[in-house]
C-alpha cells in the first residue's frame, strides 16, 4: 500500500473541492491469456460441457498445472461448437494468468473461467473466438473512476477462541472453569448447539468479497509508482499495474480477482479524481 494526494470529487462531501489524502492498494496486473472456448449445454440436471477449444501451443508453464498434449486440435473443437449452437446455453473464456511477467510469487498459471455476456450465443462466438491465443489487459476492461470488486483470500490466522474470533467480552475472573467462552452454549432440552453460539476455530484464509474499490489509476510503467527499494515484502512492480482506493483482503503475493462492480456506487459514476501527487518514499526500515 500507498498513498496519493488528490483534489476530492464527492458531491456532498465535507471536504469537496479540497485536498485529501487517499490510501492506495498497488495491484500488479500482467496481461491474462485467453487459452480456451469452452461452451455448456443444459439438461435437467443443469449445465455439463459440450466442447472446448484450446489454443494451438500452450506455454510451457501450463505443464505445472495440467497434461499439455503435443498438440490440441483447435479447428475441430471450433467446428463441434459452431455446428450445436442450438444446443449451447453459456459460453466462456478460460482465461490463465501469466505470473512469469510479475516476476514475483508462483511461476505456474492459475485458470479461470469468464462468462462471455451480451448479444445471441452466435454473437457471442463470434466474438469468442477471435480471443483464443490473445491477450487480455486490465484496461480493456476497466477505466479510471469505475468500481470493482476485489475476491481473495483473507490472512490466515489459525484456530482461534471465540474472543478474538467474534468479539465475545471475557466474563469475569471468578467465574467457573473458563474466562474466555460463553456462559452457554444452548439449553439442557432440547440439547442442540445453534451455529449462532460463538465456538473457537478457524480464522481467516477464507475467500472473500470486498465490494466497489474505486479505480485510482492504471498504468503500464511499474517505476512510477514502486517505491525506492521496491514494495516491502514484494518488490519492484516489472508489469501493468491498477491501483484501487483502499486495501483489498488477502496477504502479497497472493492471487487477487477483480470484477466489474455488481452494486457500484454514485460516486463511481463522477469524474474520476485527478492524482496530484503518488507517494514513492522509501518504505524499508531505517
Amino acid at each position: 500500500m500507498t498513498y496519493a494526494l488528490a483534489v476530492d470529487t464527492r458531491q456532498g462531501s465535507l471536504t469537496f473541492g479540497k485536498e485529501i489524502v487517499i490510501p492506495l492498494t498497488t495491484l500488479e496486473a500482467p496481461p491474462m491469456l485467453a487459452c480456451a472456448l469452452r461452451a455448456y449445454a443444459k439438461d435437467y440436471k443443469g449445465l455439463h460441457t459440450f466442447a472446448e477449444a484450446w489454443m494451438e501451443k500452450l506455454p510451457k508453464d501450463f505443464e505445472r498445472v495440467i497434461s499439455v498434449p503435443e498438440k490440441f486440435a483447435t479447428e475441430e473443437g471450433l467446428k463441434k461448437i459452431e455446428g450445436g449452437l442450438e444446443k449451447i446455453a453459456d459460453l466462456r473464456m478460460v482465461m490463465a494468468t501469466q505470473p512469469r511477467l510479475a516476476k514475483h510469487g508462483v511461476k505456474g498459471p492459475e485458470l479461470i473461467e469468464v462468462k462471455i455476456g451480451g448479444g445471441s450465443i452466435k454473437e457471442q462466438f463470434e466474438y469468442a473466438k477471435k480471443l483464443i491465443g490473445q491477450e487480455s489487459k486490465v484496461a480493456d476492461f476497466v477505466k479510471e473512476g469505475q468500481a470493482v470488486d476485489a475476491i481473495g483470500i483473507t490472512k490466515g490466522k489459525g484456530i482461534q477462541g471465540p474472543v478474538k474470533r467474534w468479539g465475545i467480552r471475557r466474563k469475569i475472573h471468578k467465574a467457573r472453569k473458563t474466562v474466555r467462552q460463553v456462559g452457554s452454549i444452548g439449553g439442557w432440552t432440547p440439547h442442540f448447539v445453534m451455529y449462532s453460539v460463538p465456538r473457537a476455530g478457524q480464522m481467516g484464509f477464507h475467500q472473500r468479497t470486498e465490494y466497489n474499490k474505486l479505480v485510482m489509476k492504471i498504468g503500464n510503467n511499474g517505476a512510477e509508482i514502486t517505491p525506492k527499494g521496491g514494495f516491502v515484502k514484494y518488490g519492484i512492480i516489472n508489469s501493468d499495474y491498477v491501483a484501487v482506493k483502499g486495501s483489498v483482503p488477502g496477504t502479497r503475493n497472493r492471487l487477487i480477482l477483480l470484477r466489474l462492480a455488481t452494486r457500484p456506487p454514485p460516486e463511481a459514476e463522477s469524474p474520476p479524481p485527478k492524482l496530484d501527487y503518488i507517494s514513492v518514499a522509501s518504505q524499508q526500515a531505517d
